[in-house]
């Protein structure tokens, strides 16, 4: 009887199918590109709010009001931004995660494991440690929530200007962590900060999802039916009392994310590949124009670390963050019986998870729903949150750094194509066709070696037998 074969023990972070690191390299390019637009954004905010000269025409234009009233969407244009912008962000979140589970390396439950205990781990010790926090200070556990979330955009901006090399593998875990943790937070967000509910107008955003959905499955094509009906959807969601970029998130999730036969690219792909540089150039950088202006002094950065809200917030970004997702996925690994791919160590494993401590779009939504009427502590509450994103973000760069002549080989190893075939190598090692056009390759380099030293050897011996030897000048002068 044969003995069974031993079982090849599975690799956590190992290297990305082609298709998905295709796909990966595609989505963040788009959001490094956003990501820097979103950190101009951020300093134009704090400059405009901060120099005195013009700190009364951003408070008078965040506050400005539009809107057809009647419809009960008079709001300010802050207000605009953080519930109409950002239902755009959250529909590209929904498209991402339902093509990573039903198209991408995520429909493996094995592998969908990891990132999603990552996430939840990097969301329940955040608020553990705010919490823990808020009950020792006597401080309000209003903003658990608030040190919850990674955004994914400025930790990429933050990536393009360190000019790390991170691999693909890293790259992808960090873009499933944000994306998983973007569900959860619009889950935390539906649930902990609704309103009195208007269940007419909850029916009616209810009952425009179903016709979006049936319209979808009919093969119904067209923007000008889906985006009219997408603004009723949002704006019925908005009057439910619901936040209303559950809408975004909740139309994302219902588009077709895999391929029937002689598609190219699914119908949510390709409306992903349309509506995420709107999203991350647009929707992302104008909310935080007009949500990132909080005054800065050096009184209000000493009070962060005395309140115990504003405290639990840089501690649940920079502490909870990293332990918590660094936590879950080697406990799932640990579980699981899966080791680390051999490429990478658990420090970088923590230096990603320092990385998602950045939390800057969302946080800063939760923190003014969180601490809705107190201004004052909102403002304290998003200087907190700016804080801990650069802090987390410093560390991150730090321990990036360290290893970044491992990343950059790793890196030059990825994109390797010697056969010129469009086709990393490493995808190809196991092709004999691959083995054979690179033979043919070596063959016609080494045929053009072979002539170049004959021709240099001819032209050599030629020389030699010139009279008086090369180069000798028989007329020059005594």
């Amino acid at each position: 009887m044969t003995a069974p074969r031993p079982s090849t023990p599975r690799k956590v972070l190992a290297r990305l199918s082609l298709p998905e690191r295709t796909y990966v390299a595609d989505a963040l390019r788009t959001e490094t590109v956003g990501g820097v637009l979103l950190l101009a954004a951020a300093v134009t905010a704090l400059l405009w709010a901060n120099i005195p000269a013009l700190r009364d025409s951003y408070e008078s234009v965040s506050h400005f009001h539009l809107g057809p009233a009647a419809l009960g969407l008079d709001l300010s244009v802050a207000h605009w931004a953080a519930d109409g912008l950002l239902a755009l962000f959250f529909f590209v979140a929904g498209i991402e995660l339902k093509r990573e589970l039903v198209a991408g390396d995520l429909r493996d439950p094995k592998a969908a494991a990891l990132p999603v205990v990552a996430a939840l781990c990097g969301m329940a010790v955040p608020a553990l440690v705010y919490t823990v926090t808020g009950v020792i200070g006597g401080g309000s556990l209003a903003g658990w929530a608030v040190p919850t979330a990674t955004d994914i955009a400025f930790a990429l901006a933050v990536l393009a200007v360190i000019g790390t090399s991170l691999p693909s593998a890293l790259r992808a875990f960090l873009l499933t962590l944000a994306v998983v943790d973007d569900l959860f937070a619009i889950l935390i967000i539906a649930v902990f900060f609704t309103a009195d509910l208007n269940f007419a107008a909850l029916g009616g955003a209810v009952a425009g999802l179903v016709v979006f959905w049936v319209l979808l499955r009919k093969g119904v094509r067209g923007w000008y039916v889906y985006v009219p009906l997408a603004l009723v959807v949002w704006a019925l969601m908005y009057n439910s009392g619901v936040h209303a970029t559950i809408a975004g998130v909740a139309m994302g999730l219902m588009l077709r994310c895999h391929r029937h036969e002689g598609e190219d690219h699914s119908p949510g792909e390709h409306i992903e590949h349309l509506v995420r540089p709107l999203s991350a150039g647009l929707a992302v950088p104008l909310f935080a124009l007009f949500s990132a202006g909080v005054a800065v002094s050096g009184g209000a950065l000493t009070d962060v670390f005395t309140q115990p809200e504003t405290l639990g917030v840089v501690l649940g970004l920079v502490v909870g963050k990293a332990l918590g997702i660094f936590g879950g996925t080697w406990l799932t690994a640990r579980f699981t019986r899966a080791s680390l791919s051999d490429d990478l160590a658990w420090a970088d494993v923590f230096a990603v998870a320092s990385l998602a401590g950045i939390g800057f779009t969302v946080s800063l939504l939760i923190g003014e729903l969180a601490f809705e009427g107190d201004q004052t502590m909102t403002d304290e509450v998003k200087a907190a949150v700016l804080l801990g994103s650069i802090i987390a973000a410093t560390l991150a760069t730090v321990l990036l750094k360290i290893r970044n002549a491992k990343y950059r080989r790793l890196w030059e190893a990825e994109e390797r194509d010697e056969d010129l075939d469009g086709i990393p190598d490493v995808y190809e090692e196991d092709d004999p066709a691959y083995h054979l056009r690179l033979a043919a390759l070596y063959e016609r380099k080494a045929a053009e070696h072979r002539r170049i030293a004959q021709e240099k050897a001819t032209t050599r011996h030629g020389l030699a037998e010139v009279p008086g030897g090369a180069g000798e000048d028989h007329h020059r002068p005594a």
